[in-house]
């Protein structure tokens, strides 16, 4: 590694603090400004002056050698202050995936009891009669179940039917919301 240049300010005064030179070959300003050397170590610097860090800014690419799709991983970390993130009420999908709580973070594991789950969401589960985790797929099947059941074309003798479907259908729409 090259060590950095350093001169004095006035050579005709000793004692006088030296100052860093630009890193850019030839150069023998002050190099004032730093610039990372690659995206991967963004802790190790260059230093130029101003005009070279104005060249070096131009050309610099912090996305240069990645794929699409680790540019695109990248970008959404950053949006998220590369902390995990969920769509609101997203948790409930995560769920589906885990089949207990051990090594959840608090919050996560919190989420996950029983009285985490709102009331109206409690009451169209079991209206539907199902229970979390759930998929959009199992809410879709059990929905459609149970409307062919309760649908007054198939029954026309019994006045609860309609009643029944209304029910159903009011649940079906507060989980599809409220779950996905």
């Amino acid at each position: 590694m090259k060590k950095p240049r350093f001169v004095p300010l006035d050579t005709t005064h000793p004692g006088v603090p030296e100052v860093r030179l630009c890193d850019h070959e030839g150069c023998q300003h002050p190099g004032e400004f730093k610039a990372p050397k690659n995206p991967s170590n963004l802790k190790d610097f260059y230093w130029f002056c101003l005009d070279h860090i104005r060249d070096y800014n131009k050309s610099w690419d912090f996305y240069k050698g990645m794929s699409p799709e680790e540019i695109e991983k990248s970008r959404i970390s950053d949006i998220t202050w590369n902390r995990p993130s969920w769509p609101v009420g997203g948790w409930r999908l995560l769920l589906e995936k885990l089949s207990s709580t051990e090594g959840l973070d608090p919050f996560l594991r919190a989420a996950a009891m029983p009285q985490a789950v709102p009331k109206d969401v409690k009451r169209a589960l079991s209206v539907l009669d199902l229970s979390l985790p759930l998929t959009l797929e199992e809410l879709k099947k059990q929905y459609k179940k149970l409307a062919k059941k309760y649908h007054p074309d198939l029954n026309p003798e019994d006045s609860k039917a309609e009643e029944n479907l209304k029910k159903i259908n009011e649940a079906y729409q507060i989980l599809k919301k409220q779950l996905f």
